[in-house]
Parts: C-alpha cells; sequence; structure tokens
C-alpha cells in the first residue's frame, strides 16, 4: 500500500481563505497569525487513529487473503502440471488457458479491493478536513485570528500562535472518531423502525 498522504496544505488554506474572508476583512491589520501543523492535527486525532487502525487492520486482512489465495493457485498450477503427462494436448490447452484466466481474474479483483482501500483512505481524510474547516473558522472568530498558516510553510516567527493542540481538542470533542455512516445498502437493524410507505 501507498504511504497515507493527508490533504494538502493549499486545499484546507484555499477553503480558509474563502470561508474566513469575510473575517479577516473585518479586522484591523495587526491582529495574530496562527499556524496549523496539518499532518499532526490529523495523524493525532481521534479521527486520524481510527482510520489508521482501520486502514491498517483491512490492509493485514488482504494480505492473508492474498496468500491464501496465492497458496491455492500453487497447488492447482502443481496438480494441472503433473496432469499435464495423462491429457491430451487440446484438453490440457484448454484447461491450462482458464487457469491463466481464473489467475488474471483474480489478481484484477484483488487489486480492485486495493484501490478501493486506498480510496477509502483517501475520501476518510478529505471528509475529515471537510468536518475540520468550520470548526477551525470559529476559532479564528472567537480569537481573532485574521489568518492561519501551514506550520510549515512558516521560515521565521514572532509571535505567531500555534492552533494545532487546541483544535485538536476542540476537534475530538466535536466530531471524535468521525465513524463513517453504514453503508447505503446495509441491512436495517431489529431495533431500526420500518420503513414508512
Amino acid at each position: 500500500m501507498r504511504p497515507a498522504r493527508l490533504a494538502s496544505a493549499l486545499v484546507l488554506a484555499l477553503a480558509l481563505g474563502t470561508v474566513a474572508a469575510p473575517v479577516a476583512a473585518q479586522q484591523p491589520q495587526g491582529l495574530p497569525i496562527a499556524t496549523l501543523d496539518q499532518e499532526r492535527l490529523f495523524a493525532e486525532s481521534a479521527f486520524g487513529k481510527r482510520l489508521r487502525a482501520e486502514v491498517e487492520a483491512r490492509a493485514r486482512e488482504l494480505a492473508t487473503e492474498n496468500r491464501s489465495i496465492e497458496a491455492e493457485l500453487t497447488a492447482e498450477e502443481r496438480a494441472l502440471t503433473e496432469r499435464r503427462t495423462v491429457l491430451e494436448p487440446e484438453e490440457f490447452r484448454a484447461l491450462a488457458e482458464a487457469f491463466d484466466s481464473k489467475v488474471i481474474a483474480i489478481r484484477e479483483a484483488q487489486d480492485r479491493k486495493a484501490r478501493d482501500l486506498d480510496s477509502y483512505a483517501e475520501n476518510e481524510r478529505q471528509r475529515f478536513f471537510g468536518l475540520v474547516l468550520p470548526i477551525l473558522v470559529e476559532m479564528m472568530r472567537e480569537g481573532g485570528v485574521a489568518v492561519i498558516i501551514e506550520e510549515r510553510a512558516i521560515v521565521l516567527s514572532t509571535g505567531a500562535i500555534d492552533l494545532t493542540s487546541a483544535a485538536m481538542t476542540r476537534i475530538d470533542a466535536l466530531i471524535g472518531a468521525g465513524d463513517p455512516p453504514p453503508p447505503d445498502d446495509a441491512e436495517p437493524s431489529p431495533a431500526d423502525p420500518p420503513a414508512r410507505p
């Protein structure tokens, strides 16, 4: 699996600029500039920890499944090879082609599962920053902050306020682990009321 990648600083900066522009416009010059470590905000939040644990568990399951499939296919290939001496060439060729098609289909299915897991992780990261944005804007209003800058973009600073820890505390309190909603096709639980006609 590729390493987890956070939403880019540019995405959040542009979003903040769009949403918080009226706030900044109302403030006189010289008000505080705040910094934010987006990577730490995500990775150390309850949401980020939940997502990392979930993705790692699913990746381990997929790796175990792949090893099991590989062992089964190896045994099947060995059995087919052993039968070669007792089969007619045409019959063996047909079985070999069917086996090759099966291997390709399985590989494509397993690759698709890995891509789906990557997409899920990326979508969840984007959902996190979508949930976080209004919280950060509210913190800007409360603190009279005119601008939030990604911490890694700062070369030298005197007096910039780091919002990361305070933002993480509030985000954890408001959205927690951010458990995703069940899929649309999930079966209703027995406690769920029946759908109205």
